[in-house]
């Protein structure tokens, strides 16, 4: 008899200091799939699910599909955002057994208004009902704040390794074929974690260049291959979540209850404090990064640089104009940013048409903390429904929604204008608003590493700027934090 898999998928990376409510209209705006909903949006492509459903195929399972909802990240999701979710998965949970195993996608660091841990209370809640002898995995992001409830109620947790993301389909399948060795009786997973007295290291997981997340996971390859090893994951930890037990964490899935894999996990735990003040990446002023880009920028071979305070994928509000204004004002050719989101300025926009020149304000309607709305005179060159399938290594074959489009050119700067956020991590969101990046200059992103992936290959140079005017700046002294565990680095410790 077939073995009866439940698929399902619950991911959010919660900023708490962002102003923006998380709710079911967030989910729907970027993921929220049900049933057979799944099998029509994710085979084919470079996602989590993709990997489940495939591993079901090549199992011979049988696939109970739940609910897959995914939100690009903001604030606190809301009580009744949560519980309907989450309800939902349980429901088909109970509704559909007998089942034998469970996989999830899960994110780690979700925080509900009434939740400091959403991942393990989901977890908590799914383990209640199906007993100690379902077998239930999920995957994680690198930038997970795993939990002990979390270790405690899964019985494998296993995180991506790349930072962008480009190994959603791998880990889903490597979590799945551990699984089935559960299945079989083979091995008896059971998932230990060890943390830090820190918020932030690993160099906050960044994996395209040398560095201490680099380092530790090299030091992961031997340490799988120990008799008894199933998994070995670090994650970064995701800072901007005000919660006890937040930061960075070493797991081992192990075979049985040793208490030699949580002693492993304390080794890798102590690695990651004694790197923490390592960081691969400097950041640049504005007016350095537009200086230098003006200099060395070409069409071609552009100049890329990386909005890291104001990125939505950690969630920023993707309206902060400063970098934007040093552009206008430095009087850049040929450069353009992507994406400043703005639903009333697409709508101007919009209204007056290709062609039309006209003044307006845009961006710094979300919270004036981070400063006001820029005033622009420019032409508007394109406008659209902001549709496009990913083409590049992250996420490949999905589809995004940025809503309505307009592209303003001010000066030699052309501006996208959206009414959704989405982090820009393709090639993408320029060329569904007429402009081709690899032809020009100097391009702006919002974003703070997974741009990487698809616009390093054509970079000339990458410069990244934080000049703290966003919630996702690096600088956390400034954000007031009150739930986190103290003493802690940086905010105490050295």
């Amino acid at each position: 008899m077939a073995k009866r898999v439940l698929i399902a998928g619950f991911k959010h990376e919660t900023n708490t200091f962002s102003v923006l409510k998380t709710d079911l209209a967030a989910y729907a705006q970027r993921a929220l799939h049900r049933g057979d909903e799944l099998r029509k949006v994710y085979p084919g492509t470079n996602t989590e699910i993709a990997g489940f459903l495939d591993a079901c195929t090549r199992y011979g399972w049988e696939a109970v599909l739940s609910v897959v909802a995914d939100a690009t990240p903001s604030g606190k999701l809301t009580r009744e955002c949560y519980e309907t979710i989450a309800g939902e998965i349980v429901a088909d949970a109970a509704r559909a057994k007998p089942i034998d195993a469970v996989l999830l996608n899960l994110h780690g660091a979700m925080v509900a208004e009434h939740l400091f841990d959403g991942e393990g209370e989901l977890l908590a809640r799914l383990r209640a009902n199906l007993g100690p002898r379902v077998v239930i995995a999920a995957t994680l992001d690198l930038h997970a704040n795993v939990t002990d409830q979390m270790a405690r109620e899964a019985d494998i947790l296993l995180s991506y390794r790349t930072y962008p993301h480009i190994d959603m389909h791998a880990i889903a399948t490597e979590a799945a074929d551990l699984v089935a060795r559960t299945l079989k009786g083979e091995v008896k997973p059971r998932t230990y974690v060890a943390r830090t007295r820190a918020m932030t290291g690993l160099d906050e997981g960044r994996t395209t260049q040398p560095g201490a997340m680099t380092r530790g996971l090299e030091m992961l390859v031997p340490l799988r291959a120990k008799p008894g090893v199933l998994a070995a994951s670090l994650n970064a930890g995701f800072y901007k979540a005000d919660i006890p037990e937040v930061g960075p964490t070493a797991v081992v899935v192990g075979d049985g209850d040793d208490p030699k894999y949580q002693a492993m996990a304390d080794r890798l735990a102590d690695y990651i404090w004694e790197t923490r003040h390592e960081r691969s990446v400097a950041f640049a002023t504005a007016a350095e990064a537009v200086a230098r880009a003006k200099a060395f920028g070409r069409a071609g071979a552009p100049v890329v640089i990386a909005d890291y305070a104001d990125n939505p994928g950690g969630g920023g509000y993707s309206d902060s104009v400063g970098l934007l204004k040093a552009m206008i004002e430095a009087g850049l050719e040929g450069a353009a940013m992507a994406t400043i989101v703005d639903p009333a300025a697409v709508e101007t926009c919009r209204k007056a048409g290709v062609g039309a020149s006209l003044s307006l304000s845009v961006g710094g309607w979300t919270d004036r903390l981070f400063g006001p709305p820029l005033p622009v005179t420019g032409t508007v060159t394109h406008t659209g429904d902001g549709r496009f399938a990913i083409t590049g290594p992250m996420m490949t074959g999905m589809k995004i929604d940025l809503g309505p489009t307009a592209t303003l050119k001010v000066g030699g700067v052309e501006i996208v204008l959206a009414t959704r956020r989405f982090q820009n991590y393709d090639l993408g969101f320029f060329r569904i608003a007429g402009i081709e990046p690899k032809e020009r200059a100097v391009l702006a992103v919002k974003s703070m590493q997974h741009f990487r992936g698809a616009y390093a290959p054509i970079a000339s140079e990458i410069i990244v700027v934080d000049e703290g005017d966003g919630v996702t700046s690096h600088d956390i002294r400034r954000l007031p934090f009150k739930n986190v565990r103290r003493p802690v680095y940086p905010l105490d410790l050295d």
